[in-house]
Protein backbone atom coordinates (compact mmCIF):
# COMPACT_ATOMS: atom_id res chain seq x y z
CA UNK A 1 0.00 0.00 0.00
CA UNK A 2 1.25 3.14 -0.65
CA UNK A 3 0.57 5.18 1.91
CA UNK A 4 -0.55 5.11 5.70
CA UNK A 5 -4.23 6.19 6.14
CA UNK A 6 -4.48 9.45 6.37
CA UNK A 7 -1.78 10.45 3.59
CA UNK A 8 -3.99 7.52 1.89
CA UNK A 9 -7.23 9.85 1.90
CA UNK A 10 -5.38 12.91 1.18
CA UNK A 11 -3.52 11.32 -2.05
CA UNK A 12 -7.27 10.03 -3.05
CA UNK A 13 -8.78 13.41 -2.48
CA UNK A 14 -5.91 15.15 -4.61
CA UNK A 15 -6.59 12.48 -7.44
CA UNK A 16 -9.95 13.14 -7.87
CA UNK A 17 -9.97 16.52 -7.29
CA UNK A 18 -6.83 17.86 -9.32
CA UNK A 19 -7.75 16.68 -12.78
CA UNK A 20 -11.12 18.49 -12.06
CA UNK A 21 -9.70 21.72 -11.40
CA UNK A 22 -7.03 21.67 -14.21
CA UNK A 23 -9.58 20.85 -16.33
CA UNK A 24 -12.34 22.80 -15.47
CA UNK A 25 -12.88 25.78 -18.12
CA UNK A 26 -11.88 26.80 -21.62
CA UNK A 27 -8.15 26.87 -21.07
CA UNK A 28 -8.07 23.49 -18.90
CA UNK A 29 -9.62 21.70 -21.85
CA UNK A 30 -6.57 22.73 -24.48
CA UNK A 31 -8.80 25.14 -26.56
CA UNK A 32 -7.21 28.50 -25.64
CA UNK A 33 -4.45 28.32 -22.99
CA UNK A 34 -3.50 32.01 -22.95
CA UNK A 35 -6.62 33.50 -20.47
CA UNK A 36 -6.10 36.23 -17.68
CA UNK A 37 -3.03 37.65 -19.44
CA UNK A 38 -0.78 34.04 -19.64
CA UNK A 39 -0.01 34.42 -23.23
CA UNK A 40 2.69 33.97 -24.80
CA UNK A 41 3.49 37.08 -25.80
CA UNK A 42 3.34 38.21 -22.32
CA UNK A 43 5.56 35.59 -21.25
CA UNK A 44 8.24 36.43 -24.10
CA UNK A 45 8.31 39.97 -22.97
CA UNK A 46 8.64 39.01 -19.28
CA UNK A 47 11.62 36.31 -19.91
CA UNK A 48 13.31 38.90 -22.13
CA UNK A 49 13.23 41.53 -19.37
CA UNK A 50 14.47 39.73 -17.31
CA UNK A 51 17.15 38.66 -19.43
CA UNK A 52 18.19 42.25 -20.14
CA UNK A 53 18.37 43.46 -16.23
CA UNK A 54 20.59 40.05 -15.20
CA UNK A 55 23.94 38.88 -16.60
CA UNK A 56 22.30 36.10 -17.72
CA UNK A 57 23.07 34.73 -21.40
CA UNK A 58 20.18 32.19 -21.80
CA UNK A 59 17.47 30.30 -20.35
CA UNK A 60 14.75 28.06 -21.26
CA UNK A 61 11.35 28.06 -20.18
CA UNK A 62 7.93 26.25 -20.39
CA UNK A 63 4.57 27.79 -19.55
CA UNK A 64 1.38 25.26 -19.57
CA UNK A 65 -2.11 25.74 -18.80
CA UNK A 66 -4.39 22.69 -18.43
CA UNK A 67 -3.43 20.08 -21.24
CA UNK A 68 -2.26 23.48 -23.44
CA UNK A 69 1.39 24.94 -24.08
CA UNK A 70 1.32 28.30 -23.23
CA UNK A 71 4.92 28.62 -24.29
CA UNK A 72 7.99 26.63 -24.98
CA UNK A 73 11.24 28.43 -25.96
CA UNK A 74 14.86 29.60 -25.48
CA UNK A 75 16.14 32.41 -25.08
CA UNK A 76 19.42 34.31 -25.21
CA UNK A 77 22.68 32.08 -26.02
CA UNK A 78 24.68 29.30 -24.65
CA UNK A 79 28.39 29.51 -23.82
CA UNK A 80 28.94 27.83 -27.51
CA UNK A 81 27.28 31.13 -29.01
CA UNK A 82 24.17 29.19 -30.11
CA UNK A 83 20.64 30.68 -29.54
CA UNK A 84 19.08 28.88 -27.10
CA UNK A 85 15.93 26.98 -28.61
CA UNK A 86 12.45 24.90 -27.07
CA UNK A 87 15.31 22.09 -27.73
CA UNK A 88 18.28 23.30 -26.15
CA UNK A 89 19.46 20.57 -23.69
CA UNK A 90 19.40 21.85 -19.59
CA UNK A 91 20.48 20.52 -16.50
CA UNK A 92 17.81 20.18 -13.96
CA UNK A 93 19.68 19.82 -11.01
CA UNK A 94 17.64 18.79 -7.81
CA UNK A 95 13.97 19.21 -10.35
CA UNK A 96 15.32 15.34 -10.61
CA UNK A 97 13.88 15.07 -7.41
CA UNK A 98 10.70 15.00 -8.94
CA UNK A 99 11.34 12.46 -11.48
CA UNK A 100 12.71 9.91 -8.75
CA UNK A 101 9.14 10.24 -6.65
CA UNK A 102 7.67 9.46 -9.11
CA UNK A 103 9.16 6.24 -10.04
CA UNK A 104 9.21 5.16 -6.36
CA UNK A 105 5.94 5.76 -5.83
CA UNK A 106 4.58 3.99 -8.94
CA UNK A 107 6.27 1.14 -7.35
CA UNK A 108 4.34 1.30 -4.44
CA UNK A 109 1.39 1.66 -6.15
CA UNK A 110 1.94 -2.04 -7.78
CA UNK A 111 2.32 -2.99 -3.91
CA UNK A 112 6.20 -3.30 -4.56
CA UNK A 113 6.59 -2.13 -1.44
CA UNK A 114 4.95 0.83 1.04
CA UNK A 115 6.59 4.04 1.43
CA UNK A 116 6.56 3.25 4.96
CA UNK A 117 8.49 0.68 4.75
CA UNK A 118 12.43 0.57 6.12
CA UNK A 119 14.90 0.90 3.33
CA UNK A 120 16.45 -1.95 4.22
CA UNK A 121 13.87 -4.38 3.57
CA UNK A 122 14.35 -3.22 -0.31
CA UNK A 123 17.87 -2.82 -0.29
CA UNK A 124 19.94 -4.47 2.25
CA UNK A 125 23.01 -3.20 0.45
CA UNK A 126 21.84 0.31 2.25
CA UNK A 127 24.13 0.86 5.77
CA UNK A 128 25.16 4.06 7.62
CA UNK A 129 27.45 4.52 10.48
CA UNK A 130 25.03 4.37 12.60
CA UNK A 131 22.44 1.33 13.92
CA UNK A 132 19.12 3.72 13.14
CA UNK A 133 19.83 4.03 9.92
CA UNK A 134 17.94 0.90 9.75
CA UNK A 135 14.65 2.70 11.12
CA UNK A 136 14.86 5.04 7.58
CA UNK A 137 11.63 4.20 5.77
CA UNK A 138 11.12 5.11 2.11
CA UNK A 139 8.98 8.12 2.90
CA UNK A 140 11.86 9.80 5.07
CA UNK A 141 14.11 9.80 2.20
CA UNK A 142 12.03 11.37 -0.51
CA UNK A 143 10.75 14.25 2.47
CA UNK A 144 14.31 14.30 3.75
CA UNK A 145 13.95 13.35 6.90
CA UNK A 146 15.73 10.23 7.39
CA UNK A 147 18.32 11.71 9.94
CA UNK A 148 21.20 11.65 7.18
CA UNK A 149 22.57 15.05 6.30
CA UNK A 150 25.87 16.96 5.04
CA UNK A 151 27.16 17.79 8.47
CA UNK A 152 27.12 13.57 8.62
CA UNK A 153 28.58 13.21 5.28
CA UNK A 154 30.00 15.47 3.07
CA UNK A 155 28.50 14.68 -0.19
CA UNK A 156 30.49 16.97 -1.91
CA UNK A 157 33.88 16.98 -0.77
CA UNK A 158 34.47 13.32 -1.05
CA UNK A 159 35.74 11.12 -4.01
CA UNK A 160 33.23 11.13 -6.86
CA UNK A 161 31.72 7.83 -7.08
CA UNK A 162 31.07 6.20 -10.58
CA UNK A 163 27.27 4.58 -10.31
CA UNK A 164 24.23 4.42 -7.61
CA UNK A 165 25.84 1.72 -6.45
CA UNK A 166 29.06 3.11 -5.41
CA UNK A 167 27.25 6.10 -4.24
CA UNK A 168 25.29 4.32 -1.73
CA UNK A 169 28.37 2.28 -0.31
CA UNK A 170 30.00 5.40 0.37
CA UNK A 171 27.38 6.33 3.16
CA UNK A 172 29.07 3.24 5.10
CA UNK A 173 30.92 5.89 6.98
CA UNK A 174 28.04 8.34 7.05
CA UNK A 175 26.63 9.94 10.77
CA UNK A 176 23.22 10.49 11.01
CA UNK A 177 22.16 13.61 13.06
CA UNK A 178 19.11 12.83 14.32
CA UNK A 179 16.90 9.91 14.69
CA UNK A 180 14.46 9.03 11.80
CA UNK A 181 11.12 11.53 11.15
CA UNK A 182 12.74 13.72 13.84
CA UNK A 183 14.15 16.77 11.76
CA UNK A 184 14.35 18.22 8.35
CA UNK A 185 17.74 18.49 6.37
CA UNK A 186 17.89 18.43 2.93
CA UNK A 187 21.02 15.66 1.48
CA UNK A 188 21.08 14.42 -2.03
CA UNK A 189 21.71 11.58 -0.86
CA UNK A 190 18.54 10.54 -0.06
CA UNK A 191 17.48 10.35 -3.49
CA UNK A 192 20.54 8.73 -4.29
CA UNK A 193 19.53 5.58 -1.94
CA UNK A 194 16.03 5.70 -3.57
CA UNK A 195 17.03 5.98 -7.02
CA UNK A 196 19.50 2.82 -6.47
CA UNK A 197 16.58 0.72 -4.51
CA UNK A 198 14.42 1.38 -7.25
CA UNK A 199 17.37 -0.06 -9.53
CA UNK A 200 17.54 -3.04 -7.43
CA UNK A 201 14.32 -3.68 -7.45
CA UNK A 202 13.94 -4.02 -11.06
CA UNK A 203 16.90 -5.50 -11.73
CA UNK A 204 17.77 -2.95 -14.19
CA UNK A 205 19.79 0.19 -14.43
CA UNK A 206 17.84 3.32 -12.93
CA UNK A 207 17.99 5.51 -16.20
CA UNK A 208 15.68 2.26 -18.12
CA UNK A 209 13.84 2.41 -15.04
CA UNK A 210 13.01 6.22 -15.52
CA UNK A 211 12.46 5.65 -19.04
CA UNK A 212 9.69 3.06 -18.61
CA UNK A 213 7.78 4.60 -15.70
CA UNK A 214 7.85 8.03 -16.22
CA UNK A 215 9.44 9.31 -19.51
CA UNK A 216 8.25 7.38 -21.87
CA UNK A 217 4.99 7.58 -21.03
CA UNK A 218 5.06 11.69 -20.66
CA UNK A 219 6.27 11.52 -24.23
CA UNK A 220 9.96 12.69 -23.01
CA UNK A 221 11.93 11.50 -25.51
CA UNK A 222 14.62 14.18 -25.10
CA UNK A 223 14.84 13.84 -21.51
CA UNK A 224 17.89 11.70 -20.18
CA UNK A 225 19.18 10.84 -16.35
CA UNK A 226 22.74 10.79 -15.90
CA UNK A 227 25.75 10.13 -12.98
CA UNK A 228 28.18 12.28 -13.02
CA UNK A 229 28.77 16.34 -13.70
CA UNK A 230 30.98 15.46 -16.74
CA UNK A 231 28.23 13.09 -17.54
CA UNK A 232 25.84 16.57 -17.68
CA UNK A 233 27.87 17.90 -20.13
CA UNK A 234 28.61 14.85 -22.32
CA UNK A 235 24.25 14.96 -22.92
CA UNK A 236 24.85 17.71 -24.74
CA UNK A 237 24.34 21.07 -21.95
CA UNK A 238 26.57 23.71 -22.63
CA UNK A 239 28.86 25.28 -19.60
CA UNK A 240 27.20 27.25 -17.85
CA UNK A 241 28.42 30.63 -15.90
CA UNK A 242 29.12 32.46 -12.85
CA UNK A 243 28.06 36.07 -12.58
CA UNK A 244 30.52 38.62 -11.76
CA UNK A 245 30.77 42.53 -11.81
CA UNK A 246 27.91 42.23 -14.18
CA UNK A 247 29.68 39.47 -16.60
CA UNK A 248 28.80 36.54 -16.79
CA UNK A 249 31.57 33.99 -17.39
CA UNK A 250 31.56 30.54 -18.89
CA UNK A 251 32.97 27.51 -16.32
CA UNK A 252 33.32 24.36 -16.11
CA UNK A 253 30.87 22.96 -13.71
CA UNK A 254 33.18 21.54 -10.32
CA UNK A 255 33.20 17.43 -10.19
CA UNK A 256 29.46 15.62 -8.80
CA UNK A 257 27.57 12.85 -8.32
CA UNK A 258 24.48 13.67 -9.30
CA UNK A 259 21.64 10.51 -10.21
CA UNK A 260 18.42 10.59 -8.90
CA UNK A 261 19.34 13.86 -7.17
CA UNK A 262 20.18 15.88 -9.85
CA UNK A 263 21.14 13.96 -13.23
CA UNK A 264 18.62 14.90 -15.20
CA UNK A 265 19.17 16.69 -19.02
CA UNK A 266 15.98 18.04 -20.28
CA UNK A 267 14.67 20.21 -22.91
CA UNK A 268 11.94 23.00 -22.49
CA UNK A 269 9.79 21.03 -24.90
CA UNK A 270 9.99 17.75 -22.62
CA UNK A 271 9.28 20.32 -19.72
CA UNK A 272 6.00 21.09 -20.88
CA UNK A 273 5.08 17.68 -21.25
CA UNK A 274 5.99 17.16 -17.91
CA UNK A 275 3.91 20.33 -16.34
CA UNK A 276 1.06 19.07 -18.66
CA UNK A 277 0.92 15.99 -16.58
CA UNK A 278 1.68 17.77 -12.96
CA UNK A 279 -1.68 20.09 -13.91
CA UNK A 280 -3.80 17.01 -15.08
CA UNK A 281 -3.64 14.64 -12.96
CA UNK A 282 -1.14 12.48 -15.34
CA UNK A 283 -2.83 13.25 -18.56
CA UNK A 284 -0.09 13.51 -21.07
CA UNK A 285 0.71 15.61 -24.53
CA UNK A 286 0.99 13.77 -28.39
CA UNK A 287 -1.29 11.20 -27.04
CA UNK A 288 0.97 9.57 -25.24
CA UNK A 289 -0.14 7.12 -22.01
CA UNK A 290 0.53 9.52 -19.45
CA UNK A 291 0.64 8.51 -15.73
CA UNK A 292 -1.72 7.20 -13.03
CA UNK A 293 -3.41 10.13 -11.40
CA UNK A 294 -2.96 8.86 -7.69
CA UNK A 295 0.87 8.13 -8.45
CA UNK A 296 0.49 12.19 -9.34
CA UNK A 297 -1.22 12.74 -6.27
CA UNK A 298 0.60 10.90 -3.79
CA UNK A 299 3.93 12.89 -4.99
CA UNK A 300 2.41 16.08 -4.45
CA UNK A 301 0.38 15.61 -1.21
CA UNK A 302 2.61 17.10 1.75
CA UNK A 303 3.42 15.13 5.13
CA UNK A 304 1.37 17.83 7.11
CA UNK A 305 0.65 17.72 10.64
CA UNK A 306 3.18 19.16 14.07
CA UNK A 307 6.10 17.66 12.70
CA UNK A 308 9.67 18.52 10.54
CA UNK A 309 9.46 19.37 7.04
CA UNK A 310 5.32 19.74 7.18
CA UNK A 311 5.55 21.04 4.15
CA UNK A 312 7.49 18.31 2.45
CA UNK A 313 5.56 16.34 -0.64
CA UNK A 314 7.88 13.62 -2.36
CA UNK A 315 10.21 15.76 -4.89
CA UNK A 316 7.63 18.64 -3.78
CA UNK A 317 7.49 21.44 -1.42
CA UNK A 318 4.08 22.69 -1.04
CA UNK A 319 4.22 26.61 -0.70
CA UNK A 320 1.69 28.89 0.86
CA UNK A 321 1.35 32.22 -1.40
CA UNK A 322 0.31 35.50 0.11
CA UNK A 323 -3.32 35.41 -0.86
CA UNK A 324 -3.01 32.65 -3.07
CA UNK A 325 -3.77 29.10 -3.39
CA UNK A 326 -0.79 26.40 -1.89
CA UNK A 327 1.36 25.76 -5.37
CA UNK A 328 3.78 22.91 -5.72
CA UNK A 329 7.18 24.67 -6.16
CA UNK A 330 10.95 22.87 -6.23
CA UNK A 331 14.09 24.54 -7.39
CA UNK A 332 17.82 23.15 -8.51
CA UNK A 333 21.06 25.13 -8.05
CA UNK A 334 24.30 23.70 -9.32
CA UNK A 335 27.59 26.31 -9.32
CA UNK A 336 27.38 27.11 -13.14
CA UNK A 337 23.33 26.21 -13.70
CA UNK A 338 20.22 26.11 -11.77
CA UNK A 339 16.12 25.34 -12.79
CA UNK A 340 13.62 25.54 -10.99
CA UNK A 341 9.36 24.65 -11.64
CA UNK A 342 6.25 24.87 -10.12
CA UNK A 343 2.57 23.82 -10.67
CA UNK A 344 0.15 26.54 -9.45
CA UNK A 345 -3.95 25.70 -8.86
CA UNK A 346 -6.17 25.40 -11.78
CA UNK A 347 -3.53 23.07 -13.41
CA UNK A 348 -0.66 26.12 -14.67
CA UNK A 349 2.66 25.08 -14.75
CA UNK A 350 6.03 26.76 -15.07
CA UNK A 351 9.26 25.47 -15.49
CA UNK A 352 12.92 27.74 -16.07
CA UNK A 353 16.11 26.45 -16.88
CA UNK A 354 19.11 29.02 -16.58
CA UNK A 355 22.61 29.06 -17.67
CA UNK A 356 23.90 30.05 -14.37
CA UNK A 357 25.10 28.91 -11.01
CA UNK A 358 23.51 28.89 -7.89
CA UNK A 359 25.28 32.16 -6.80
CA UNK A 360 22.95 34.57 -8.80
CA UNK A 361 19.46 32.92 -8.10
CA UNK A 362 18.45 33.44 -11.94
CA UNK A 363 16.01 30.47 -12.53
CA UNK A 364 14.26 31.08 -8.93
CA UNK A 365 13.98 34.97 -9.58
CA UNK A 366 12.89 34.32 -13.36
CA UNK A 367 10.47 31.47 -12.19
CA UNK A 368 8.79 33.70 -9.19
CA UNK A 369 8.58 36.59 -12.36
CA UNK A 370 6.54 34.32 -14.35
CA UNK A 371 4.11 32.70 -11.38
CA UNK A 372 3.68 36.83 -10.69
CA UNK A 373 2.33 36.78 -14.15
CA UNK A 374 0.13 33.91 -13.83
CA UNK A 375 -1.19 35.90 -11.10
CA UNK A 376 -1.78 38.97 -12.74
CA UNK A 377 0.84 40.82 -10.70
CA UNK A 378 3.80 43.19 -12.05
CA UNK A 379 7.39 41.78 -12.27
CA UNK A 380 9.27 40.77 -9.49
CA UNK A 381 12.58 42.18 -10.38
CA UNK A 382 16.26 39.74 -10.21
CA UNK A 383 19.08 39.84 -7.54
CA UNK A 384 21.30 41.08 -10.13
CA UNK A 385 21.35 44.63 -8.69
CA UNK A 386 21.95 43.55 -5.10
CA UNK A 387 24.85 40.92 -6.96
CA UNK A 388 26.57 44.32 -8.50
CA UNK A 389 26.57 46.14 -5.26
CA UNK A 390 28.40 43.19 -3.57
CA UNK A 391 31.28 42.60 -6.42
CA UNK A 392 31.37 46.41 -6.96
CA UNK A 393 32.08 46.38 -2.74
CA UNK A 394 34.11 44.00 -2.93
CA UNK A 395 36.22 45.43 -5.36
CA UNK A 396 36.56 48.63 -3.55
CA UNK A 397 37.47 46.62 -0.46
CA UNK A 398 40.27 44.82 -2.22
CA UNK A 399 41.77 48.35 -3.60
CA UNK A 400 41.38 49.81 0.14
CA UNK A 401 43.07 46.16 1.67
CA UNK A 402 45.74 46.98 -0.93
CA UNK A 403 46.42 50.46 -0.03
CA UNK A 404 46.73 49.61 3.57
CA UNK A 405 48.62 47.07 2.69
CA UNK A 406 51.39 49.46 1.08
CA UNK A 407 51.02 52.07 3.93
CA UNK A 408 51.63 49.14 6.46
CA UNK A 409 55.17 47.88 4.62
CA UNK A 410 56.11 51.18 4.60
CA UNK A 411 55.51 51.58 7.93
CA UNK A 412 56.84 48.29 9.68
CA UNK A 413 59.85 50.18 10.64
CA UNK A 414 57.78 52.27 12.95
CA UNK A 415 55.56 49.35 14.25
CA UNK A 416 58.55 47.28 15.01
CA UNK A 417 59.68 50.20 17.23
CA UNK A 418 56.63 50.64 18.87
CA UNK A 419 56.97 48.42 22.20
CA UNK A 420 53.18 47.83 23.11
CA UNK A 421 52.81 43.97 22.75
CA UNK A 422 48.96 44.04 23.17
CA UNK A 423 48.86 45.89 20.00
CA UNK A 424 51.05 43.42 18.25
CA UNK A 425 49.05 40.59 19.74
CA UNK A 426 45.63 41.86 18.42
CA UNK A 427 46.89 42.95 14.91
CA UNK A 428 48.38 39.01 14.42
CA UNK A 429 45.22 38.05 16.10
CA UNK A 430 43.06 39.92 13.34
CA UNK A 431 45.49 38.86 10.75
CA UNK A 432 44.80 35.15 11.22
CA UNK A 433 41.12 35.47 11.38
CA UNK A 434 41.61 36.97 7.90
CA UNK A 435 43.51 34.37 6.34
CA UNK A 436 41.49 31.67 8.21
CA UNK A 437 38.75 33.24 6.38
CA UNK A 438 40.26 33.33 2.84
CA UNK A 439 41.57 29.23 3.55
CA UNK A 440 38.07 28.16 4.92
CA UNK A 441 35.68 29.91 2.74
CA UNK A 442 33.87 26.57 2.24
CA UNK A 443 32.91 26.14 5.63
CA UNK A 444 31.40 29.71 6.53
CA UNK A 445 29.54 28.94 3.23
CA UNK A 446 28.10 25.90 4.70
CA UNK A 447 27.44 27.80 8.03
CA UNK A 448 25.27 30.22 6.16
CA UNK A 449 23.33 27.82 3.96
CA UNK A 450 22.56 25.42 7.16
CA UNK A 451 25.27 23.06 6.93
CA UNK A 452 25.36 22.02 3.20
CA UNK A 453 28.77 20.78 2.24
CA UNK A 454 30.62 22.92 -0.30
CA UNK A 455 34.49 23.18 -1.56
CA UNK A 456 36.37 25.59 -1.68
CA UNK A 457 36.10 25.68 -5.44
CA UNK A 458 32.27 26.15 -4.82
CA UNK A 459 32.60 28.48 -2.63
CA UNK A 460 34.60 30.43 -5.39
CA UNK A 461 31.77 29.60 -8.08
CA UNK A 462 28.91 30.74 -5.28
CA UNK A 463 30.60 34.25 -4.01
CA UNK A 464 33.64 34.96 -6.49
CA UNK A 465 34.04 38.38 -5.05
CA UNK A 466 33.75 37.46 -1.33
CA UNK A 467 36.09 35.01 -1.35
CA UNK A 468 38.62 37.13 -4.00
CA UNK A 469 38.42 39.63 -1.57
CA UNK A 470 39.24 37.34 1.25
CA UNK A 471 42.42 35.77 -0.59
CA UNK A 472 43.15 39.42 -1.44
CA UNK A 473 42.87 40.57 1.94
CA UNK A 474 45.10 37.50 3.22
CA UNK A 475 47.88 37.79 0.71
CA UNK A 476 48.14 41.76 1.30
CA UNK A 477 48.67 41.19 5.22
CA UNK A 478 51.10 37.62 4.60
CA UNK A 479 53.28 40.36 3.18
CA UNK A 480 52.47 43.09 5.38
CA UNK A 481 53.31 41.01 8.56
CA UNK A 482 56.14 39.03 6.85
CA UNK A 483 57.50 42.57 6.26
CA UNK A 484 56.71 43.61 9.82
CA UNK A 485 58.34 40.10 11.51
CA UNK A 486 61.66 40.95 10.09
CA UNK A 487 62.08 44.88 10.62
CA UNK A 488 61.66 43.67 14.54
CA UNK A 489 64.02 40.68 14.12
CA UNK A 490 66.62 43.25 12.75
CA UNK A 491 69.32 44.43 14.76
CA UNK A 492 69.09 47.94 15.96
CA UNK A 493 72.32 49.57 17.65
CA UNK A 494 72.20 52.27 19.48
CA UNK A 495 73.24 55.72 18.06
CA UNK A 496 75.18 58.57 19.31
CA UNK A 497 73.81 60.52 22.34
CA UNK A 498 73.20 64.13 21.86
CA UNK A 499 76.32 66.18 22.89
CA UNK A 500 78.40 62.66 23.38
CA UNK A 501 81.20 62.74 20.87
CA UNK A 502 82.56 59.65 20.27
CA UNK A 503 85.36 58.32 21.71
CA UNK A 504 88.91 60.12 20.96
CA UNK A 505 87.38 63.06 19.85
CA UNK A 506 86.86 66.68 21.39
CA UNK A 507 83.90 68.77 22.94
CA UNK A 508 80.59 68.20 20.97
CA UNK A 509 80.72 71.32 18.66
CA UNK A 510 84.31 72.03 19.27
Amino acid sequence: MVTKTRARAAAAVLAAVLPLLSWAGPAAAGADPSVDGLTAAAVDARVRSHLEGAPLPGAAVAVTRGSGVVRAAGYGTDARGEPMTADTPMGLASVSKAFTALAVVSLAREGRLDLDDPVVEHLPEFAVDDPRGARITVRQLLTHTSGMSDRGFREKSGPVPADLEGAVARLADARMVADPGEASHYHNPNYQVAARMVEVLEGEPFDRVLRARVLDPLGMHDTVTVDTAADVFAAGVARGHVPVLGAAPALPEPPGYFNGSGGMVSTAHDMARWLVAQGTGGRAADGAPGLPADVLAATHTPLGGDGPAADQALGWTVREGEGEAPLLVHGGIQFTYTAHHAVLPGGVGIAVMAGTGVGAGDASALLWDLVALAQGRGPVGSSAPWLLALDLACLAGAAAVVAGAVRGVRRAGAWAGDGRRWRRAAGAAGAAAVVAAALFPHRWISLAAGGRDATWVQALYTVPSVVVLLVVAAAALAVVWAVRLRALAAPRGRGPQTGVSPAGAGPAGA
